[in-house]
C-alpha cells in the first residue's frame, strides 16, 4: 500500500533521495535493516513519530532476504521459477498471494512501502490478529518453507525507485495490489481523497510506464474492484458490454459508476490500462474483485508469525468482518440502512488461486481482459443472517440492529453480476456457509480480547466529507 504524504514531504523526499545511496548499504537484511518496524500490538505513535515514519518510508531502501549458498530449493509445483513482482505484498491480499505463489515455485519479489501499517498508526487502528513486521514475516517464511522472497521497500509513485526495482528483479508478471483500498478512508476529508486518487492513479501509471520502457513482455495483473460498476439496473458483464444504438453495434467498456473517491480512482486506472494496451501493446488482466473474507490459507497458517491481518474497524473492515467480530464480543450486528445492499464475495483462498490462474493463463500483448473475481452474491441482511446462524452454533448470543447508513448508496437494488471466466479456467470456489466458522468465527473468538469496541461504529459520513483534516475523528464515532 502506498503512504500518505504530508505537506512538507516534497522537500523531505529530495533530502531522502540524496541520502538514499548511503542508506541502502546499511538497510540490507543481514546488515541491520533500518526500516519501519511496527511491533505487534504497538499503540498509535505520537504526531512527531508519525511524521518521522512517513518521511523514512520514502527512502529508496532495498531490503532483500539473501538466499544462502547451495542449490535452490526444489519447486513444489506450478511456478517453475516464474518471476512475479507483488506490489503491496505486505497487505491483506498481497501477503497471502506472495506465500501462495512462493510455495508453488514462483520466484516472488514483494514491493511495498509499509503504509498500510502507517494508516493504523495514524488513525489509531489495529488488526484483530497480531501481525509480525514484514522483515520477520519473510525470514520466518524462509525458515518454514525453505523458499526465499525478495523484499524491496519503497514507493511506486517514485519513478527512480520503481525503475530500479524493475531493472533488478526483471519480473515476468506484476501483481498490483499496491493502492489505498478503503472507500471510507477516501471519504474522511479532502486530504485523504486527494491522496487516494493521486497515489492510486500515479502509481498505476508508473507501473505501466515501467512495463513499456523496461520489460515490454511483462504481464500486468491489476486488482480492480466490483465497485467500479456500481449497482446498475441491468446485468453486470465481465468488463465489456455489446451495445446496439441507432442501428449500429459495438462492444464497449461496461459503464462505470463509482461510489467513492476510492472507487473512482480504480475506474481511472482501468481507463489508463485500456489505453496503454491499445497504444503500447501492454498485456493486462484487470481483476474486478468482490469483498474478500477469511484469514486462513495453507501458507499463512504454517506458523503464527505468518498469520494474515483481520480488519474489523469502520475504515478498513468490511461488513462481514465487522459482523463476525460483533458476534464474538456480544455487540449487535450493525446493518447499515435497510440492508438490501448486495455485493459479490470470495474467500481469501480463492483470491490467491485467482491470481495464480491469471498468471498461468496470461493476457496476450495488446489485450486488456477483465475478470469479475468473486464466487457468491449476498445482501447485507443475508450476511447478518448467516453470522447469526453460525454464531449460535458456537453458543454466541447474536442480535441484529439497523443503524443509519453513513454511505450514499442504494439500499435496495437489482444486482446480477457475471463471473464465469475464472471458473472456466479452473477456479473451484470455497463457499461462505462452509468456511464461516473455521475461517472467520474461530479467529474472532480466539482474539476477541484484542477487540476495541470504540472502533466498530462507523465514523466517516459520505455527506460530511470536508476540507478540514479529520484524522482524529475518522476512526471513532462521536
Amino acid at each position: 500500500m502506498q503512504c500518505p504524504m504530508m505537506q512538507n514531504q516534497r522537500a523531505g523526499r529530495r533530502a531522502a533521495k540524496a541520502a538514499s545511496q548511503q542508506s541502502v548499504a546499511s538497510m540490507r537484511v543481514g546488515g541491520r535493516v533500518c526500516a519501519l518496524r511496527a511491533s505487534v500490538g504497538r499503540k498509535a505513535a505520537s504526531a512527531a513519530q508519525v511524521a518521522s515514519r512517513a518521511v523514512s518510508v520514502k527512502v529508496n531502501a532495498i531490503a532483500t532476504i539473501e538466499r544462502p549458498a547451495g542449490p535452490a530449493p526444489t519447486s513444489s509445483g506450478g511456478g517453475a521459477g516464474t518471476r512475479v513482482m507483488i506490489i503491496g505484498g505486505d497487505g491483506y491480499c498481497g501477503w497471502a498471494t506472495a506465500l501462495h505463489l512462493s510455495a508453488r515455485g514462483y520466484e516472488v519479489c514483494i514491493v511495498d512501502n509499509l503504509c498500510r501499517r502507517q494508516f493504523d498508526l495514524t488513525l489509531g487502528l489495529d488488526t484483530l490478529t497480531p501481525i509480525a513486521t514484514i522483515h520477520d514475516r519473510v525470514r520466518k517464511w524462509a525458515e518454514v518453507s525453505g523458499k526465499y522472497i525478495s523484499l524491496q521497500i519503497g514507493d511506486i509513485c517514485d519513478w527512480e525507485f520503481l525503475s530500479q526495482a524493475f531493472t533488478s528483479f526483471q519480473p515476468e508478471h506484476v501483481v498490483h495490489f499496491g493502492e489505498q483500498r478503503s472507500a471510507p478512508y477516501s471519504m474522511i476529508d479532502r486530504q485523504k481523497a486527494v491522496f487516494t486518487q493521486t497515489n492510486n492513479v500515479v502509481g498505476t501509471l508508473n507501473v505501466l510506464f515501467a512495463i513499456k520502457e523496461l520489460k515490454p513482455d511483462c504481464h500486468l495483473v491489476k486488482l480492480g474492484t466490483m465497485g467500479e460498476y456500481g449497482t446498475p439496473n441491468i446485468d453486470i458483464e465481465e468488463g465489456y458490454l455489446t451495445v446496439t444504438h441507432n442501428g449500429r453495434t459495438d462492444t464497449l467498456p461496461y459503464p462505470k459508476q463509482g461510489n467513492s473517491f476510492y472507487h473512482l480512482s480504480k475506474i481511472h486506472d482501468s481507463t489508463n490500462m485500456l489505453f496503454t494496451c491499445k497504444a503500447w501493446k501492454v498485456a493486462a488482466t484487470d481483476l474486478n474483485q468482490g469483498v474478500v473474507y477469511g484469514v486462513r490459507t495453507e501458507e499463512t497458517m504454517a506458523d503464527p508469525m505468518l498469520i494474515n491481518r483481520y480488519d474489523y474497524d469502520g475504515i478498513f473492515g468490511t461488513a462481514l468482518n465487522r459482523f463476525v467480530v460483533q458476534a464474538a464480543v456480544g455487540h449487535p450486528l450493525t446493518v447499515y440502512g435497510k440492508g438490501g445492499q448486495t455485493r459479490g464475495f470470495l474467500d481469501i483462498r480463492d483470491t490467491v488461486r485467482c491470481i495464480q490462474i491469471a498468471i498461468d493463463n496470461p493476457a496476450a500483448r495488446g489485450e486488456m481482459r477483465v475478470f469479475n473475481q468473486f464466487t457468491e452474491q449476498f445482501s447485507v441482511n443475508q450476511l447478518a443472517e448467516i453470522v447469526n446462524r453460525e454464531g449460535r452454533k458456537l453458543g454466541l448470543d447474536v442480535v441484529v440492529q439497523n443503524v443509519p447508513n453513513p454511505r450514499v448508496e442504494a439500499e435496495e437494488h437489482y444486482y446480477n453480476a457475471k463471473h464465469t471466466k475464472l471458473v472456466e479456467l479452473g477456479l473451484q470456489p470455497h463457499l461462505l456457509a462452509d468456511s464461516m466458522i473455521d475461517s472467520l468465527l474461530d479467529f474472532a473468538v480466539q482474539y476477541r480480547d484484542r477487540v476495541r469496541m470504540e472502533l466498530i461504529k462507523p465514523a466517516v459520513d459520505w455527506r460530511k466529507t470536508g476540507v478540514k483534516v479529520n484524522t482524529m475523528g475518522a476512526a471513532v464515532a462521536k
